[in-house]
């Protein structure tokens, strides 16, 4: 168990160094979307195999997601707006 969570920490690291690039913010914001969606998935699969620890880490990590995609999102539109009005 300790050693799932430890390659899922792994794994969630890897793709936060991914996301963390220099990068347009719509790029940015897609890809904490996908990651969250990932990672609900996995919550998902964990849950209906009875094991919640993980599942509940899982959906922790899908909700980081989500709230930095939102951020992003929030953010890129405001860069448009300001680029439209250029």
């Amino acid at each position: 168990m300790h050693e799932e969570r430890r390659e899922a920490a792994e794994k969630h690291d890897q793709h936060q160094s991914k996301v963390t690039g220099p990068q347009d913010p719509h790029q940015k914001a897609a890809e904490h979307h996908d990651l969250a969606a990932q990672a609900h998935r996995t919550a998902s699969e964990h849950n209906e195999k009875g094991d919640d620890t993980a599942g509940k880490w899982h959906a922790d990590r899908a909700m980081e997601h989500s709230t930095q995609a939102f951020k992003l999102s929030k953010e890129a539109h405001t860069k448009s707006d300001r680029i439209g009005q250029l």
